[in-house]
């Protein structure tokens, strides 16, 4: 029988549990990237494969460098406001997060080679560098329920099974096990406090950081029917989670258990890089089709995290423990290819179309000193591969621009794993207007998106477990300043 009386135990863990953060999730969180960069583009749902001549083209088809004319600065600012409404057993509840941040800062700089834009030949090369935010964490969640059949203590106490309490996962069942919330006997046949569940479950979410890439791209215009590029990118990934999940006795149903909290934190940096090729070709005035390829990002990321549980008994009797951690390892983002078309009519608009193809069943993590073939597999099964389709239209009136854009991603998850109506599939809208002349502009641009997934707090072999159904709505708004010269 389990011999522990200490009120409070904290155990520090450097490196010993790499699987209580490193999973298939990770890989899932950071392989999606969302519609961000300039005003402009992201009005246009980031359909500019084929178009190019925007700073956002250096992190999907750098050959759109080679469409500039001119050197040009831009700079973007944005606000973000994301909503997560989240149906869990008979509630629904809602929560609310609000960024700001900059979804581009960069130049582009022209060198002219000839002033004969009618014989053959390379008519300019391009330089460019800056920043794009291609991917934003921000997100706040809260959802509660009664569950009247089981608990989390039954996923400790099935997990627990067989082990001796000195072999349980320090970040989960041995803080179980020092906090009361499991007991054994003498062959390690663990108990719940909760069999039953009959309790109050509620847990509350926040994340925040973002991944932002600095792209070096060169480029060239041949014959203003061929353009060529290409881009070195510099990824900087940061994301921070803050779990708090508890279960309250709240009718007084459980023999001794008042209730517990199991507060969670992670907290990931890193850096990776990848590398871009592009063209377009002009079919003629009013035709365009261009493609690129990105290569897998190769990320090192380091990971801080701990786990913490504390319980409260009907005696009065509190206990709390604590796991502390850390771990580096390297992930493998999917291959990417892209494909697109554009209609020109002349200056009076455009319609444009981006199709992009990944497929997040190729990510991989890997560490020097741990073995993730597990963590790999269970990527290769949840996953496969998703498009994502974008159009964008523009329309000109003197020195007035409307656009408008619309961008449908498909669920990447495997049959099996899906949930009806809470696949991970994502739509954008977007909508934007210009101003603009010979030698300075002002866009402004807002996105709608949506998603929904879902999401259970744990999982049972004998039993169903309640999971979250998570709608997410996001609003961006931009504003991006630029100069020619």
């Amino acid at each position: 029988m389990k011999k522990i009386f200490a009120s409070f135990t904290v155990l520090l863990i450097i490196g010993l549990s790499p699987a209580q953060s490193q999973t298939d999730q990770d890989a899932f969180r950071y392989s999606r990237l969302s519609t961000g960069g300039t005003a402009r583009s992201a009005a246009l749902s980031g359909a500019f494969g084929a178009l190019g001549g925007d700073f956002s083209t250096l992190a999907s088809n750098p050959a759109g460098i080679g469409i500039y004319r001119v050197s040009e600065f831009s700079l973007t600012p944005t606000i973000y406001v994301e909503k997560t409404e989240s149906k869990f057993l008979l509630g629904t509840q809602d929560d609310t997060k609000f960024n700001f941040n900059f979804g581009n800062i960069g130049l582009v700089y022209t060198k002219k080679l000839t002033n004969d834009q009618t014989s053959p030949g390379w008519k300019s090369w391009n330089f460019g560098f800056g920043y794009n935010r291609i991917n934003n964490f921000h997100n706040r969640s809260y959802y509660e329920g009664f569950n009247d059949n089981n608990s989390l203590t039954n996923y400790f106490a099935e997990n627990a099974a067989g082990l001796h309490p000195d072999d349980l996962d320090p970040f989960y069942e041995q803080l179980a096990w020092n906090t009361f919330l499991i007991n054994n006997d003498s062959v390690q046949n663990y108990t719940a406090e909760a069999p039953n569940g009959q309790i109050l479950q509620r847990r509350s979410q926040e994340s925040r950081g973002a991944i932002g890439e600095m792209d070096f791209t060169f480029g060239g215009n041949f014959s203003n029917k061929f353009y060529l590029g290409g881009s070195l990118g510099f990824s900087t990934l940061r994301y921070v989670e803050e779990s708090n999940y508890e279960e309250i006795d709240k009718n007084n149903l459980i023999d001794s258990l008042a209730a517990f909290e199991f507060n969670q934190n992670l907290n990931t940096r890193g850096v990776g890089f990848n590398f871009k090729f592009g063209a377009i070709y002009k079919i003629n005035e009013w035709v365009r089709i261009g493609g690129a390829i990105h290569t897998p990002t190769w990320y090192s990321l380091h990971d801080d995290f701990s786990s913490e549980i504390k319980s409260r008994f009907d005696s009065g009797r509190t206990y709390q423990d604590e796991s502390i951690g850390e771990f580096d390892y390297e992930m493998t983002t999917p291959f990417k290819a892209i494909g697109s078309i554009a209609f020109v009519f002349g200056k009076l608009g455009l319609l444009s179309a981006d199709y992009e193809f990944s497929d997040l069943s190729g990510a991989r993590i890997d560490a020097t000193d741990v073995n993730f073939t597990e963590t790999n597999s269970v990527i290769r099964k949840k996953y496969r591969e998703s498009g994502m389709l974008r159009i964008g239209t523009e329309w000109r009136f003197a020195n007035l621009s409307l656009r408008g854009g619309a961008a449908f991603t498909s669920s990447p998850m495997s049959s099996s794993y899906k949930v009806n109506g809470y696949d991970f599939t994502e739509v954008n809208y977007s909508g934007g207007i210009g101003i603009r002349d010979n030698h300075t502009y002002l866009d402004f641009g807002y996105v709608y998106h949506q998603s929904k997934e879902y999401f259970q707090a744990y999982s049972l072999s004998s039993e169903t477990v309640p999971g979250v159904k998570n709608t997410m709505t996001a609003h961006s708004f931009l504003v991006t300043f630029g100069v020619k010269f």
